[in-house]
């Protein structure tokens, strides 16, 4: 699937999902960033499996490994739901990032060979993987018509990082290009909603 399909399968699947893409972009005002996120309440909250992008989510894009706080932050996890409990939906899962999971993290999976977000297979797949219903699945990521939008999709809950990891340092173009984007997606879904 070429990237322009791709994109035109999020903004045709998002138009359907508008209004409740509007309720996760207005629900979570405050959610900045992982940190924000307690494993506890995440826990009283009846998620029982954690869904992670990787870009913006748990280090700035195109890094390829995550910043030391979100490295924290999975251990606290880590701890609470139990490594197989946790995994990683990228659209770019390197084989990089793959491997400083398999000796840090073993037990975190990184679910590939399935359709990219927006399209639910990666959720199901990891629903079925962890032997729960996708309602107990929380996808965090950082656009709403890629990882929010495969989750509402999937039947999961969409968690939307509103200001996710970046290093316009280390790859300002791409950095431009995805914050560009991030906004085009919440404007987008403003607008359709008055339709």
């Amino acid at each position: 699937m070429t990237v322009c399909s791709h994109m035109l399968a999020g903004f045709s699947l998002g138009y359907h999902q508008r209004h409740k893409l509007l309720q996760t972009l207005e629900s979570t005002p405050t959610i900045a960033s992982i940190l924000e996120l307690e494993p506890r309440q995440l826990a009283a909250d009846k998620i029982k499996v954690l869904a992670l992008d990787f870009d913006g989510v748990l280090a700035s894009h195109g890094s390829a490994l995550p910043l030391p706080e979100a490295i924290l932050w999975l251990q606290s996890c880590q701890e609470l739901f139990g490594e197989e409990r946790i995994f990683i939906l990228s659209n770019k899962p390197t084989d990089e990032r793959s491997r400083w999971f398999a000796e840090t993290f073993p037990a975190i999976r990184f679910i590939a060979g399935v359709r990219k977000k927006p399209y639910p297979d990666g959720l199901e797949t990891v629903a079925r993987l962890a032997g729960v219903s996708p309602a107990a699945v929380l996808m965090v990521d950082d656009r709403l018509l890629t990882g929010c939008l495969a989750a509402l999709n999937a039947g999961a809950r969409p968690c939307y990082i509103r200001h996710p990891f970046v290093s316009y340092r280390h790859r300002p173009l791409a950095e431009l290009f995805f914050q560009l984007l991030r906004g085009a997606e919440r404007v987008f879904i403003r607008l359709a909603c008055r339709f």
